[in-house]
């Protein structure tokens, strides 16, 4: 399973980049991240739509795998993470291989690109700090994989 997160914003050097960086060092499913950032000096609905375009850009900028995407939302569903390891194993016994996650800008994400997802996945009623987001996004990725594998990362 390939695992690809589109982002809103560039990650500057600090504790949140260095433990994206560590958790993608240890997922063994390929990943990456691409970062996309909207033009400066926007905002309101303009800045949805400048940011809803370059994901809909980098989204079809990659074609071949077949591909699911999942959406980072306040409106998602809030998944444990055995439900979310089950969620990717279904997925890939469906024939995807490929697992695409958006994380949209501080305004949420535009209706057009929450309705291209497969599934709209929420960490809470909380908001969260986007360079958090890809934190957690990354170690539940990480322990979804280790559920997968047996490994004895996740306790109940």
């Amino acid at each position: 399973m390939k695992i690809r997160i589109i982002a809103l914003g560039r990650a500057k050097a600090g504790p949140e980049k260095s433990l994206v960086e560590t958790y993608m060092k240890r997922l063994t499913w390929p990943s990456e991240i691409v970062e996309l950032e909207a033009k400066k000096g926007i905002s309101g609905a303009e800045l949805m739509a400048a940011e809803a375009d370059l994901i809909e850009k980098a989204l079809n900028a990659k074609g071949g795998a077949k591909r699911v995407i999942i959406a980072l939302d306040e409106r998602g569903q809030n998944l444990p993470s055995r439900d979310f390891a089950k969620r990717i194993t279904a997925l890939g016994n469906q024939g995807y291989s490929e697992i695409t996650f958006i994380i949209g800008g501080a305004d949420g994400l535009a209706s057009a690109i929450r309705d291209r997802a497969g599934l709209l996945l929420s960490f809470g009623a909380m908001t969260w700090p986007h360079m958090l987001v890809r934190v957690l996004l990354m170690e539940q990725i990480y322990r979804a994989q280790t559920i997968i594998a047996g490994h004895p990362y996740h306790r109940d």
